[in-house]
């Protein structure tokens, strides 16, 4: 019997062994931790260097999403061009469908490029799972997520503090509402624990868990399809392999939704913060 196929590196991206099919007497090498380690391109973890995969897409997608908006709006016309129609729709969908409706036209205006910025960076970063070569999602890394929800959380808090001063702010957090009674200390206590602790939580673990999942599986049906190219395993290849053409699509409609409820979820944080009564 074959040992099983994973490599015993665990900085590979795959870690399985190509030559291992069903029928080979090798077990399947599935996806794991492994999966979502990189070895650095350059540097390493003891210097204070360090530029692995993950870092590289995160710096081309950010170069990418300022070069096609710089590209759309350096010379803006009155009849658009393709491209500053393709651009203006985008950030006019962010502003519009999310801004807008959430905070308000006067109100959120001015929080119209952050929240613009946070979606398509979003959305390019999701985008890597199924480019070619990329082929990984950097949001499923939970670094990125946290940074991104900090960012807000940061927004958030600061604003609520401008807005209401110490003693408003306090109240915002906590829920306060005298009507409540006996039960109010509880009810503030357990306010304050979801407003300032729970809540940046869940808003970057939201975005990571679904695209950490929606890659996992989308490996597990890859590996599949090539582990079971054996013999009478070709059926079942197949079948796997029409799994992975209708996760990469359903993975593409999920990217854009998690872009989408980020957003909505920052924009709906900027409106509690801003609100006047609670």
């Amino acid at each position: 019997m074959k040992e099983p196929a994973v490599s015993a590196d665990p900085t590979q991206t795959l870690a399985f062994d190509t030559s291992c099919h069903l029928f080979d007497g090798c077990g399947f090498p599935a996806p794991g931790l492994h999966s979502f380690l990189f070895k650095p391109l350059f540097g390493d973890g003891d210097s204070n260097v360090y530029f692995n995969k993950t870092m590289l897409l995160a710096l081309l997608g950010s170069i990418i999403i300022v070069a096609f908006f710089w590209a759309a709006f350096a010379r803006p016309k009155v009849v658009p061009g393709k491209l500053q129609m393709v651009a203006e729709a985008g950030y006019d969908f962010v502003r519009r469908g999310v801004v807008y409706e959430t905070i308000g036209k006067k109100e959120g205006e001015k929080y119209v490029p952050f929240v613009v910025s946070l979606f398509f960076f979003v959305w390019v970063m999701n985008l890597w799972s199924i480019v070619p070569l990329a082929q990984f999602p950097v949001t499923a890394i939970i670094s990125y997520p946290a940074v991104l929800a900090g960012l807000v959380y940061i927004t958030w808090v600061s604003l609520t503090f401008k807005r209401h001063g110490f003693v408003g702010a306090f109240k915002n957090f906590t829920g306060y509402d005298k009507s409540l009674g006996a039960v109010l200390p509880l009810s503030m206590t357990i306010e304050l624990f979801s407003n300032l602790l729970v809540r940046p939580f869940t808003h970057a673990v939201r975005l990571f868990a679904n695209m950490f999942a929606g890659h996992t599986l989308l490996l597990l049906f890859t590996i599949a399809s090539w582990y079971m190219l054996n013999g009478i395993g070709i059926a079942y290849s197949a079948v796997s392999f029409v799994m992975v053409i209708v996760m990469t699509a359903f993975e593409l409609f999920i990217q854009a939704v998690q872009a989408y409820v980020f957003v909505l979820l920052t924009c709906s944080f900027i409106q509690g913060a801003l609100a006047e009564s609670h």
